[in-house]
């Protein structure tokens, strides 16, 4: 069995070079968008094509690193095979003093993990479509030969344009390469284990029926809520997939085609022989159902069609990303909001621009500073914190005006949502917990700290922790005026009803609802 001594969730610790600004190459990078357990992502402009693009970084302590630094070369020579449409695209890859990186495509969106957090379950057709499409692009990688092992909904990006994109092939095995084999060492888990297929938790051989698994959990979590294993340790989780047969989905969903529960619970078949030969045949079972509003787009499947129908014209492409878009976008999303949405961008990008103008003003300044200018007053330092929407511009008002209490608490709010939706969990509890701790100042402060501790442990899977934490939120949530908060508290309790069962769960969850719906009035 595969060993499972670390968590291949868990974000690095290690303090990393602040990179804002630095020009690798071509491309002139403006801000970070995330971190894993291998590389950062940088938000760049590639300055030579004027375009966005993503920039990983191989974190600077694995860069001397021989088997770490194959492991980043082969994500690249694997995704730079696979020219698909549901698949993030690579532009170069290289490596400039001692920084190794990769430039991709930047795709403007959510992942799909983000999108059930905040939304839940998606509705059928935006279920089939997402299914649909990352089964089109498992079937392109299945054909040139590469294994993506790493198949989960951080990996699944929805657009904002509507379609899906599978990401991160940093895991992936390129058939009868010899580098793409036992890059491994003991401690590390090669997979993410609440979707790790049962022959990747033995450590055997893996084809793209492996994959198959793995995208059988995801579609599993996606219609029913949740993962159909769970457990406090890794381990116990990995033993599940080995042993242990899932709930039947239709006693979760009663609601969903029969058909569509059959396909998913065929790809979960602990016997790679039982499940789907090839991502081929899920698109045409898929097809078999012929679920109302669909029919019609099945000519963008790669796999279903010949080599010229795969070209489609630009009028059938907009007519299915508009189809898909429209699924996409939450419905309670007035056209007012969409259109404040699209000015506030151009807004964000003139003062990201004029922010990050000048770094050689930088030259010598502490690197723990946000290096975002001092405005001259503090509503002014808020606003311009508002339209960057990062960590930096958050931190910039704590650090000018540490004596403007009001604004502070207000930016640490902020910076603590930011670090909850880049999952960077331990600097998120930091900060709710201090505005948890502050008894002196008003009750909707403190439900607001209450409130992202209790997110974070459940994300954690410290159900102890986050008991005790609910006990003292309970009777706090009627000052909690934060509706996002609100509304993301009962996308988390929808999620994992199933690990609250005690008497103050069910007071909590009373409470939140009546809550809710005083917010749909």
């Amino acid at each position: 069995m595969a060993e499972f001594a670390t968590n291949p969730e868990t974000p690095n610790t290690t303090p990393e070079v602040d990179l804002s600004g630095r020009k690798l190459g071509d491309y002139q990078l403006l801000r970070r968008l995330g971190r894993g357990g291998m590389a950062e992502v940088w938000l760049a402009e590639q300055v030579a094509l004027k375009r966005q693009v993503a920039i990983k970084v191989l974190r600077s302590d694995l860069s001397t690193d021989d088997m770490y630094i194959k492991r980043f070369r082969i994500e690249a020579q694997a995704a730079a095979q696979l020219v698909h449409a549901h698949i993030v695209q690579i532009h170069d890859v290289g490596c400039i003093e001692g920084i190794h990186y990769i430039a991709q495509e930047y795709v403007q969106g959510q992942n799909l993990r983000e999108y059930m957090v905040k939304h839940g379950p998606p509705e059928l057709k935006l279920s089939v479509s997402i299914i649909r499409q990352v089964a089109s692009a498992l079937h392109k990688a299945s054909e040139a030969g590469i294994v993506h092992r790493d198949i989960k909904p951080d990996n699944i990006m929805l657009t904002r344009a509507g379609e899906v994109k599978v990401a991160d092939f940093g895991l992936a095995r390129i058939s009868g390469d010899g580098e793409g084999l036992n890059l491994t060492r003991v401690g590390m888990t090669m997979g993410t284990p609440l979707y790790m297929s049962p022959e990747q938790v033995e450590g055997r051989a893996l084809d793209s029926r492996s994959d198959i698994y793995s995208f059988g959990v995801t579609c599993y979590h996606m219609l029913a809520g949740s993962p159909p294993f769970r457990g406090e340790t890794a381990l116990s989780v990995a033993v599940q997939h080995l042993k242990s047969r899932p709930e039947p989905l239709e006693s979760i969903r009663p609601d969903l085609p029969s058909g569509l529960c059959r396909i998913v619970h065929k790809m979960l078949s602990k016997e790679p022989g039982q499940r789907h030969a090839a991502p081929r045949e899920i698109l045409r079972e898929l097809r078999n159902l012929q679920i109302e509003g669909l029919d019609d787009d099945w000519s963008e499947s790669i796999d279903l069609i010949g080599p010229a129908d795969e070209r489609s014209s630009a009028a059938n492409r907009l007519g299915h990303l508009m189809k898909t878009e429209a699924m996409i976008i939450p419905p309670r999303a007035p056209w007012r909001i969409i259109s404040a949405l699209v000015l506030t961008a151009f807004l964000i990008g003139g003062l990201m621009a004029w922010a990050l103008e000048d770094r050689s003003l930088l030259a010598g300044a502490d690197p723990h500073k946000t290096a975002i200018p001092k405005q001259a007053t503090v509503r002014e330092q808020y606003f311009l914190a508002v339209h960057l929407n990062s960590e930096r511009g958050w931190r910039s008002v704590l650090e000018h005006y540490p004596e403007e209490k009001e604004y502070t608490r207000l930016a640490t709010q902020q910076l603590a949502r930011w670090h909850l939706r880049h999952n960077e969990y331990e600097q998120a509890l930091k900060l709710f917990g201090e505005l948890a701790d502050l008894h002196d100042t008003q009750d909707d402060v403190r439900a607001f700290g209450l409130a992202g501790k209790w997110i974070v442990l459940m994300f954690q899977n410290k159900n102890d922790k986050a008991s005790e934490v609910l006990v003292e939120l309970t009777p706090k949530l009627k000052y909690l005026s934060d509706s996002q908060m609100r509304q993301t508290l009962g996308d988390v309790l929808e999620a994992n009803r199933d690990r609250m069962a005690s008497e103050d769960a069910k007071d909590f969850q009373k409470m939140l609802s009546e809550s809710l719906d005083r917010d749909e009035n």
